[in-house]
């Protein structure tokens, strides 16, 4: 099987379950937060909708600075809480294109770096950044999720039942 085929399955089986839980965002929580240091709930939701964006951005740049020089770099704005699940399939549909079209060879040999203020804090194959993105996603997916039960909102089922879920209660 080819290295392509597995990445497209796993972001392909963890797409519905991030949409169960975008689904559980509320509306009107976009500020809310559990802990002075924690991410808004709004920026947290629309950053789990738009991770799969970092597959094009990986296979079709060969880098990212995160705090690029002042000027050189836009800031990150998150969709509106409305907007969540069309933005997460606005993002898997491009995601799943480029992924399809990238060879194993590409991922195998060509390495992509993160940079922080100019300065390299990753430099890996695409490959294992791909994985590692997924599992990031997954993180950040368990982090909204832990926000969702804070907030008395329903929390789906990810990998088997939640307390919230009406098939198992």
């Amino acid at each position: 099987m080819k290295l392509t085929d597995l990445l497209l399955g796993e972001f392909d089986r963890e797409a519905p379950r991030t949409r169960r839980a975008l689904e559980q965002v509320p509306l009107d929580k976009d500020d809310w937060k559990p802990h002075p240091k924690s991410m808004a709930l709004g920026r947290l939701a629309g950053l789990v909708a738009s991770m799969p964006s970092w597959v094009p951005l990986i296979i079709g740049q060969d880098e990212l600075d995160l705090t690029p020089p002042a000027g050189q770099g836009g800031q990150y704005r998150p969709p509106p809480t409305s907007e969540l699940v069309a933005t997460l399939d606005k993002h898997m549909a491009s995601a799943r294109e480029i992924l399809s079209k990238t060879t194993d060879d590409f991922l195998l040999t060509t390495n992509w770096r993160l940079r922080a203020g100019g300065q390299i804090v990753g430099d890996d194959p695409r490959h294992i950044v791909l994985s590692d993105t997924i599992n990031h996603w997954s993180h950040h997916r368990g982090q909204l999720t832990v926000y969702l039960r804070l907030l008395d909102c329903k929390v789906p089922p990810i990998y088997g039942p939640s307390a919230d879920d009406a098939r198992f209660l």
